[in-house]
């Protein structure tokens, strides 16, 4: 079958070239009902662009890009859910994913360099925000829209984010509610933006509580369930292990949930165990697992539409994201303490 040109639509439809082609484009100089027709007929006759000629004269890619943490212990399945998130909106709107896994560091920086300033994206979409974050300073210094998501306490580029300190408080008082006075904290590596406010959310809301503070019960963790094992372990040693553990992500709860499984104590009876982040592991989970809910699916979502609105030079009313956490209770709670 012979390919569909711009001619042969313009045949088809009786509608010029430059109209036909305008129309595909999208410029709204042309009529809506002529631009569905011509849209039908195009479609009807497998028309397809030719992109690189198209992005040639644009100078666009229509390709997003990121550049995900590779780590050795890498089964991150927040990234997962961020990155479907990020790529359905993508594609509803015509546009790829470049992906690009790389090793924290000076490698990781090189690749945001390799994509930018080679033109191989319109726009970046950063996550997993660090205190000193150079990538978003070298960003800066670009003229390449792109959007964060998390951020470190500087509103000065467009980002979303959970209010981690306000959820942890939410669960500290949760625990406190149904009578535990020992709670832990795994806490995640002290160079990440969301660190600082979660553990700050861990002390207030014992302060609030007359709960005493122990610094043997915070403890940690790099993101991985094994770590989430290994920091339950050490705090299921102490002298006065507590009888709660919430963790900082949801993957270093599930490692705490095996290592007290492997104990031979009951997750939610002996030991209540908390996470963050609700992916959809933690619902499966067993017990399934109490934690707070920040929706990464629709922030990632969100993430691509606030980026390519940037990237079409549209006006975004609000570039600076807050939301609000919510705390999701299951059976790791285990019931109310009696006594």
């Amino acid at each position: 079958m012979k390919r569909a040109t711009l001619k042969t639509i313009s045949d088809e439809s009786g509608f010029s070239i430059t109209t036909v082609s305008r129309a595909l484009a999208g410029y709204d100089d042309v009529n809506e009902q002529t631009r569905q027709r011509i849209i039908e007929i195009a479609q009807r006759l497998g028309y397809q662009p030719n992109l690189t000629a198209r992005h040639l004269r644009s100078k666009h890619t229509n390709t997003i890009g990121m550049v995900i943490p590779l780590t050795a212990h890498y089964s991150d399945l927040f990234f997962m859910e961020l990155l479907s998130g990020v790529g359905q909106q993508a594609a509803q709107h015509g546009y790829d994913l470049l992906l690009s896994a790389q090793v924290p560091g000076e490698e990781e920086l090189s690749a945001y360099r390799r994509m930018v300033d080679g033109s191989r994206v319109d726009g970046m979409v950063l996550a997993r925000v660090r205190r000193h974050d150079a990538r978003i300073d070298y960003l800066k210094g670009t003229a390449q829209p792109y959007v964060v998501f998390g951020h470190s306490g500087d509103d000065d580029y467009p980002y979303i984010d959970v209010d981690g300190e306000k959820g942890i408080r939410q669960m500290v008082h949760h625990f406190a509610d149904y009578g535990h006075r020992r709670i832990a904290l795994i806490a995640p590596p002290d160079e990440l933006a969301f660190a600082a406010p979660r553990v700050a959310g861990y002390w207030a809301a014992l302060e609030e509580l007359g709960l005493p503070r122990d610094p043997a019960l915070v403890v940690t963790g790099d993101l991985s369930m094994d770590s989430g094992a290994a920091a339950a372990e050490r705090l299921l040693s102490l002298p006065d292990p507590p009888t709660a553990i919430m963790a900082c992500n949801d993957q270093m709860a599930l490692g705490a949930m095996a290592a007290i499984t492997t104990r031979g104590l009951r997750v939610g009876r002996d030991v209540a165990v908390s996470g963050f982040d609700d992916i959809p592991a933690a619902a499966s989970a067993s017990p399934p697992l109490t934690t707070i809910r920040q929706p990464i699916y629709q922030i990632g979502q969100r993430l691509a539409q606030t980026l390519i609105r940037l990237i079409h030079g549209e006006t975004v009313d609000n570039l600076h994201v807050l939301l609000e956490p919510e705390l999701v209770i299951r059976a790791s709670s285990g019931e109310p303490r009696s006594g």
